[in-house]
């Protein structure tokens, strides 16, 4: 199928009938999701409706090849890991849906693109080779058209003089930065950005720093910054789509893609709304992979489609994946 047909979803019966053709384009093509599906006792014939399709947990990236195309890969994604440690793969062949993808994504939710200066600050990311956020950020960089938009690794002094200049002038700006970056950049300078600057944390600190909560790592960035909210980017390796923020921590879904939640207990068990679980995402864009991930985050789904991420899966409580030795 094309790949270009799932960016023209408007509503849920769209996305349910593109949905189920994503799941039985990949049942046939994608030999390990195919493996996985009958090990549960799960065929083609027997998904009737979405919530019938099943997640593949995420740790089969580190393990396999996780393809649905006979066509040549394009680029590898891999994930940051400690020193030793088996990183995720995500292997692409056709790196043009990536990048619809988080162009339309990114434009669905802050518009045109060439109305903000992108100043990023990626450093862990930057130091390492492989990063599918290095790699948007680097195109939305190019896409702004603006002398100013850039990255920024240890320059720090150079990128506050930039918002200070930017700010005065009254220009748009996207602060893009992983956790640890942007409390490195508060604690150290006395930054009071405006209504004009949107700072958005992707995550991450990767061993740099402690790990907090986001609601705490926000208190410190507004009271740093002197705004009234920290956006968000919810993305990771194993996905070609991301969800959005605009403060509070709770995230919205591009139309091509939706989350849900996954009973802890039991995998194959959807939670209602409002109720606490394992974090389910169907990503259409990831058409030449597998689309039907069950990460290893924690959270809930709200009414509106709305979700929010509380923690992650202690390694000891993950359930319902001794399916890995295929």
């Amino acid at each position: 199928m094309q790949a270009d047909t799932i960016f023209s979803i408007q509503n849920d019966t769209d996305f349910e009938r593109l949905a189920l053709r994503v799941f039985n384009h990949q049942y046939h093509n994608n030999v390990i999701y195919q493996r996985f599906c009958n090990l549960l006792g799960i065929t083609k014939t027997s998904v009737k409706h979405i919530d019938n399709i099943p997640y593949l947990p995420i740790q089969f990236f580190k393990q396999e090849k996780i393809v649905s195309t006979q066509s040549l890969i394009h680029k590898i994604f891999t994930s940051s890991g400690t020193t030793g440690s088996i990183t995720s793969k995500h292997y692409v062949s056709d790196i043009s849906v990536y990048e619809k993808s988080f162009r339309k994504g990114f434009q669905h939710f802050y518009g045109d693109i060439t109305e903000y200066v992108v100043l990023a600050l990626l450093p862990s990311y930057l130091e390492r080779e492989g990063s599918s956020l290095v790699y948007m950020a680097e195109k939305l960089i190019e896409d702004s058209k603006h002398p100013k938009s850039g990255f920024y690794l240890h320059d720090i002094k150079k990128l506050v003089n930039t918002l200070q200049q930017l700010i005065a002038k009254g220009e748009k700006i996207l602060l893009l930065g992983v956790s640890f970056a942007l409390l490195d950049l508060v604690e150290n300078y006395d930054l009071q950005l405006n209504e004009t600057t949107i700072v958005m944390e992707t995550g991450g600190m990767k061993g740099r720093r402690k790990e907090i909560i986001r609601e705490e790592l926000h208190q410190i960035l507004k009271k740093g910054f002197g705004i009234n909210k920290i956006h968000s980017e919810y993305g990771m390796t194993e996905l070609l789509s991301q969800g959005y923020s605009k403060g509070d921590g709770i995230f919205y879904c591009p139309p091509w893609m939706k989350v849900s939640i996954r009973n802890p207990e039991d995998a194959l068990t959807l939670l209602p709304k409002n109720k606490t679980g394992g974090v389910n995402i169907m990503d259409l864009a990831n058409i030449n992979s597998c689309s039907f991930i069950a990460t290893q985050d924690l959270g809930k789904v709200y009414t509106d489609g709305s979700f929010e991420i509380i923690g992650r899966f202690d390694h000891s409580d993950i359930r319902g994946c001794n399916l890995m030795a295929l």
